[in-house]
């Protein structure tokens, strides 16, 4: 509690020690009695002036600092909703859910899934630009919307700038795989073939702009061969294709291919990520196989709207590296084909904008329309 009193009375003693100290040493006897009550008298009033000075700026502030504690101290109050471009079920979601429950257990209140699949992830991000930015209305985000920037002839947000990155969550490479019969045992002997053929070896991919689409296409572009690229409609009908051996090379994420994986089914020839999957040790990736330029690594992460105050990020952010460093998570999450690591805000950023003009590049070579 702020003793006014004593406060006062400390300013006025400290002032007048120190005029006292200087008349001592500078002034004659009797100058000094009458410098003292002069000097005293107008310190007094000075120090009055400035006490209640101190004060107004004390008043000024005080309001302010609770307000900043209680941002840092007190958030979550509420749930908090997590809009999830993708059905119930898929790999994205799936992740979500399991870093949702984590999070509700952290912070003490529940984070629950919104799903708004459709229109290349659009519907889902307007729900959270249109959100009050006071924290409880994050998205999931990914190279689904680096892609979008560049597919779409107009947004109603900028990925950028209208959002505040939080972490990323996620991150997941594609399968290249061949009906089991095939007579292609590597990525090499496919590629050659196609240089040997153009245009006679097909690859199969789901619904035009999606990830695994302009994965195929990159491949093209990577390889320098001519192929066919047939789209699907869903991983299903794409796995029903490859088991039909309609398709020469399919591509799509381990959740959606590695159940139809075994004899008489179909074979993974390669992966796309940096490194070997943890989970396909025997597989090599497709740097490995020769094309050091085909690296494919898809990811997803959590984003705020833009004002959301930088406090309540940092919070989240900190919350989901809590959560992504837990083993059961991890390990639920790699029975998916996920490595489940986040990241910083600026990382997850840095990395949201590299793939913004990597996927423009493929498109715009591939000469796909926008949408």
């Amino acid at each position: 509690m702020w003793d006014r009193s004593r406060a006062k009375g400390l300013i006025l003693s400290a002032r007048e020690a120190s005029v006292a100290r200087v008349c001592k040493t500078k002034c004659p006897k009797n100058a000094r009695e009458r410098a003292d009550v002069h000097h005293i008298q107008a310190n007094r009033l000075l120090s009055r002036r400035s006490f209640t000075a101190a004060i107004a700026c004390l008043a000024a502030v005080t309001p302010v600092l609770p307000a900043v504690a209680q941002i840092t101290t007190t958030y979550p109050q509420k749930p908090v909703r997590i809009f999830v471009p993708y059905g119930p079920g898929g790999v994205g979601d799936l992740t979500m859910r399991i870093l949702a429950d984590r999070l509700s257990q952290d912070l003490k209140q529940q984070f629950v899934i919104e799903n708004r699949p459709g229109a290349g992830g659009i519907v889902n991000m307007t729900e959270v630009l249109r959100a009050r930015a006071d924290g409880y209305t994050l998205g999931e985000v990914g190279n689904g919307q680096a892609i979008s920037m560049s597919l779409f002839e107009k947004l109603p947000y900028n990925v950028l700038t209208d959002f505040a990155p939080i972490s990323i969550t996620a991150s997941f490479e594609m399968l290249l795989a061949v009906p089991d019969n095939s007579p292609y045992k590597s990525l090499s002997e496919v590629v050659d073939a196609a240089r040997k053929n153009a245009g006679k070896i097909t690859l199969g991919a789901i619904n035009p702009g999606s990830t695994q689409n302009l994965s195929a296409h990159l491949f093209q572009q990577v390889t320098g061969a001519e192929y066919t690229i047939v789209p699907y409609r869903t991983t299903p009908d794409l796995v029903t294709a490859l088991l039909r051996g309609d398709v020469d090379l399919a591509f799509d994420f381990y959740a959606g291919l590695t159940s139809e994986v075994g004899p008489g089914k179909i074979r993974i020839i390669a992966t796309s990520g940096e490194q070997r999957n943890p989970l396909l040790k025997d597989t090599p990736t497709a740097k490995e196989s020769g094309f050091p330029d085909y690296i494919v690594a898809s990811w997803n992460g959590l984003v705020a709207p833009a004002k959301v105050p930088a406090e309540i990020i940092n919070i989240l952010d900190a919350a989901v590296i809590r959560a992504l460093s837990d083993q059961d998570l991890k390990a639920k999450a790699l029975n998916l084909g996920i490595d489940a690591s986040g990241s910083t805000p600026q990382q997850m950023r840095d990395r949201l904008a590299v793939d913004v003009v990597k996927w423009r590049d493929v498109i715009e070579k591939a000469h796909i329309p926008k949408q």
